[in-house]
C-alpha cells in the first residue's frame, strides 16, 4: 500500500513544482535576502500542494472514469485498483491537513505578530492553493475539465511560487522578479499542454474539454511553441533589466535541451508518443531555475 501511495505522489513531478520556489529564493539571496528556515518550510509546503494535486488529480479522472484503457501513459492508483476512492480521498485530507500545518509554519516564521495583514493575506492564499489543488478534477465543476487548467498552473506554479516566496524573504514587490515568475509559469504550462497533447484522443471521449480538445492538436502544437519561446524572452528581458554580470546568462544553457524538445514536437506525427518528453522538459524547468538562480548571485 505505502509503494502504491508514493506511486500515486508521482515523485518526478516534484522538480517542476519547486522550481518556482528556487527561482524566487535566488533572486531574494541576490538582494540579501535569505533565510534557510524559510526554504526548507517554502519547498516542503510547494511539494505538499503537488502532492495533493496529485492524488486529486487520480481520485477526480479515477471516479470520472477519465482513467481508461484509452489513456497513454502509466496507469493510476484508482484506474490499476491499487488504491480505493476512500482511501484516496483519506490521503488527499490527510496530506492537506499536514501542508496546511506547514504552511502556517512558514507563514508565522516569515511575517510573525508585526505584520499581520501579509499574514492574513498568504494564509488565505495557502488555503486557494490546495482548493486550487483539489479542485482540477475533483467535484462537478473541476476546473481541469473545462480549459482552465492553464490558467491556474500559470498563476499557481509560475507567478504565486516565485514572487510568493520572493516577497516571504524581502517582505517587498519588486515588479521585475514578474519576468523570471511568468518564465517559469509558461514552462510549467508547457507541461500541462504537452501532457493534454498526449491524452487529447482519450481526454476528448472522456468529455475533458482542455485547451487543446478546444483549440485542436495542431494549433495546440503552435501554442506549445508560443509557450516555451515566450518563456525564454521573459527571462531574456529581465538579464537585461537587472544586469549586473555576464554570469546572468547562464539560464541559456537549459534552453538548449527545451529547444530540442520543440523540433521534437514539431516532428513527431502522433502526439501519443510525447510522453517520454514529459519528464524532459520538467527536469528542463528545474534546471532553469537552478542555472536562473547561480547566475544571479555568482
Amino acid at each position: 500500500m505505502v509503494k502504491a501511495f508514493i506511486k500515486a505522489a508521482r515523485l518526478r513531478t516534484l522538480p517542476l513544482s519547486v522550481s518556482g520556489i528556487i527561482t524566487g529564493s535566488f533572486i531574494a539571496a541576490s538582494e540579501g535576502y535569505f533565510n534557510p528556515t524559510i526554504l526548507v518550510l517554502a519547498l516542503l509546503t510547494t511539494v505538499g500542494f503537488q502532492i495533493i494535486s496529485n492524488f486529486a488529480n487520480d481520485y477526480g479522472d479515477g471516479i470520472k472514469g477519465t482513467d481508461n484503457e484509452h489513456r497513454v501513459g502509466p496507469k493510476r492508483a484508482l484506474q490499476s485498483g491499487e488504491i480505493s476512492p476512500k482511501q484516496m480521498l483519506t490521503a488527499i485530507k490527510i496530506t492537506s491537513l499536514i501542508t496546511f500545518l506547514i504552511a502556517l509554519l512558514l507563514i508565522y516564521i516569515s511575517f510573525g505578530k508585526e505584520n499581520f495583514q501579509y499574514l492574513l493575506i498568504f494564509l488565505l492564499l495557502g488555503i486557494l492553493s490546495i482548493a486550487a489543488a483539489v479542485k482540477y478534477t475533483v467535484g462537478a465543476k473541476a476546473y481541469g475539465y473545462s480549459g482552465f487548467g492553464d490558467v491556474f498552473v500559470f498563476i499557481f506554479f509560475g507567478l504565486l511560487s516565485v514572487v510568493g516566496s520572493y516577497f516571504l524573504y524581502a517582505k517587498n514587490l519588486n515588479i521585475w522578479v514578474f519576468l523570471p515568475a511568468t518564465t517559469v509559469g509558461l514552462l510549467s504550462v508547457g507541461v500541462l499542454n504537452l501532457n493534454n497533447l498526449r491524452d487529447r484522443e482519450s481526454d476528448i471521449k472522456s468529455n475533458k474539454r482542455t485547451v487543446v480538445v478546444k483549440i485542436g492538436e495542431e494549433f495546440g502544437k503552435y501554442y506549445h511553441y508560443y509557450l516555451l519561446i515566450a518563456s525564454f524572452l521573459m527571462a531574456l528581458l529581465y538579464v537585461i533589466v537587472e544586469y549586473k554580470s555576464s554570469y546572468q546568462f547562464l539560464f541559456i544553457i537549459a534552453y538548449i535541451p527545451i529547444f530540442k524538445h520543440l523540433y521534437t514536437v514539431y516532428s513527431t506525427k502522433d502526439c501519443k508518443k510525447l510522453d517520454p518528453e514529459l519528464k524532459k522538459l520538467a527536469l528542463s524547468t528545474f534546471l532553469f531555475s537552478i542555472l536562473f538562480g547561480l547566475g544571479q548571485i555568482v
